[in-house]
């Protein structure tokens, strides 16, 4: 098991790393739930650099700066909408959790923070994304040391029970 995984429970906004993921819409002009939490956190500086990047489609990710964040950069990502399961979900979360961690390399970032992306009003079954955010990360650890930890920050303890699940059933 790679020791760079840790399941934690808090607030994702105070994660002390060198880049968090905001789970964001297609706009990527904030919203709800966590995408609304980090706008807030982040202040006016975030949401200009945004209006700036044209959104996001969905399983990709952009970068910009943390701004008032401790974290030095913001990794914005869109995941899927659940829609049964049938219409691509499942890979469109990994690529999401994937192309954050490119974007993190890119950027030299050797920490980042995730939340549980696609889970809150978008649906997905939260079981089945805690094994598939703990897949793909885990499967992009292999063998590539750039990143000296990868954080999933759950909102609940519940959360990190499903989280902590998944990587004990790898």
């Amino acid at each position: 098991m790679d020791e760079r995984l840790k399941i934690t429970v808090g607030d994702l906004t105070k994660a002390e790393v060198d880049a968090i993921v905001n789970a964001a819409n297609n706009t990527l002009l904030g919203g709800g739930g966590v995408d609304g939490a980090i706008h807030r956190a982040a202040g006016p500086g975030l949401l200009a650099e945004c209006r700036t990047l044209n959104g996001c489609p969905t399983g990709e990710a952009k970068v910009t700066g943390g701004y008032d964040l401790p974290a030095r950069w913001v990794i914005h990502t869109v995941g899927p909408v659940w829609q049964g399961g049938g219409q691509g979900e499942a890979g469109l979360l990994a690529s999401a959790y994937r192309r954050c961690l490119e974007e993190a390399v890119r950027v030299g970032a050797r920490s980042v923070a995730f939340p549980a992306i696609s889970t809150g009003v978008y649906g997905y079954p939260k079981d089945a994304a805690a094994a598939l955010a703990v897949q793909t990360v885990l499967d992009f650890l292999a063998g590539r040391p750039e990143l000296s930890e990868v954080r999933l920050v759950c909102f609940s303890e519940a959360s990190a029970e499903e989280h902590r699940a998944a990587l004990a059933a790898r």
